[in-house]
């Protein structure tokens, strides 16, 4: 598929694509939607194959953003950010200092934060060339404790829709992916009581969650066929495909992860199979709050209540999927689609 035709696919408004190789620095910034605001979605530093992986990863992760924002009713549109080279690089100020300066051309249209692959002290050096970035040291810092809240408060959620009582003590739960929001959401869960099964692909992390929280280690390729009554995805997307599905043994999906779905049709797969599907955008909403309070001065308080509000989300949006007969995915969309369309119809305030 031509360049243009992937842009257009969803209406995404501008892409940039920025090169100092003086700085090792390749970076895409888009854009997606800014009926609501501002766009803003972190920069995610990935080994991508390819240019055009890269870039189908940009635009895919920006149109997220943008349904995100809207459902949780932010009045920030979506964007994204990604940088291709490998993430473990010890010396970074030169490449994000680069990125930093890509992000300002765009004089505020976009506003990066945190993502796969960056930290605090990466957006400390993007600030170093420009005001439009939140989660710094100085500002609200690592948003992970908030997102993994936010799911933590959406597995109540989906606890109370799939079995009328959101109590998580001794219901099992298959954590995939144990940085920095999954191993904060095995927290969360464990202090609840829940049985937990984790599995990541650094070794250390998984040791370390089982002398916490007395986790159950699981290979990665297992943790899809876990005995488990909940799969909470917190790795990198797509793990819910043609292949992961028949060896379901849950009974709700609900993590953290970005494109959780291969495809649209795999949500139509889960409803089929009476797996009650968290929407990834709306349960991981949690960071995107936080950077919204720093951005609007709130207290860390007020982002923790903020993104404990998936959970009352959550439950509105399970009721919408069976007053419609639709899957949740797509009963998602609906809310965020509506709310972009209302807010259109007036005068931009964000300008």
């Amino acid at each position: 598929m031509e360049i243009f035709d992937l842009i257009a696919e969803h209406d995404h408004e501008q892409v940039v694509f920025s090169y100092e190789p003086a700085a090792g620095y390749k970076g895409i910034i888009a854009i997606h939607n800014t009926t609501l605001g501002p766009a803003l979605g972190g920069t995610r530093f990935w080994n991508y194959r390819s240019d055009l992986e890269a870039l189908i990863d940009a635009l895919r992760l920006a149109r997220g953003m943008t349904y995100k924002a809207a459902v949780a009713g932010l009045n920030l549109g979506g964007g994204k950010s990604v940088i291709i080279g490998d993430p473990r690089m010890p010396r970074r100020e030169l490449i994000f200092r680069a990125h930093g300066r890509a992000v300002d051309s765009l004089k505020g249209r976009y506003i990066t934060a945190e993502d796969v692959g960056t930290s605090v002290e990466d957006m400390d050096y993007v600030h170093m060339e420009t005001r439009y970035v939140a989660g710094i040291g100085s500002g609200s810092g690592d948003p992970s404790p908030v997102t993994a809240f936010g799911v933590y408060r959406g597995i109540k959620a989906s606890a109370k829709q799939k079995w009328g009582d959101d109590s998580l003590a001794g219901v099992e739960v298959a954590v995939q992916g144990l940085g920095h929001v999954g191993y904060n959401l095995c927290r969360d869960l464990a202090a609840e009581g829940a049985k937990l099964f984790v599995t990541d692909i650094d070794p250390e992390r998984v040791q370390k969650a089982v002398s916490e929280f007395g986790a159950e280690a699981v290979a990665p390729e297992r943790i899809y066929s876990v005995d488990a009554k909940i799969f909470a995805p917190c790795a990198l997307g797509a793990a819910v495909n043609d292949q992961t599905i028949p060896q379901f043994r849950f009974e709700v999906i609900a993590g953290a992860a970005n494109n959780q779905l291969a495809e649209d049709r795999h949500g139509d797969l889960l409803q089929k199979r009476g797996i009650l599907y968290a929407p990834d955008y709306v349960i991981n909403a949690g960071g995107l709050i936080n950077v919204y309070g720093e951005l609007n001065h709130w207290t860390a308080e007020r982002a923790m209540r903020k993104a404990g509000e998936i959970y009352d989300t959550l439950l509105q949006l399970f009721e919408l999927a069976q007053e419609q007969g639709v899957p949740t995915h797509v009963a998602a969309d609906k809310l965020a689609e509506r709310r972009i369309r209302n807010v259109g119809q007036i005068q931009r305030t964000w300008l």
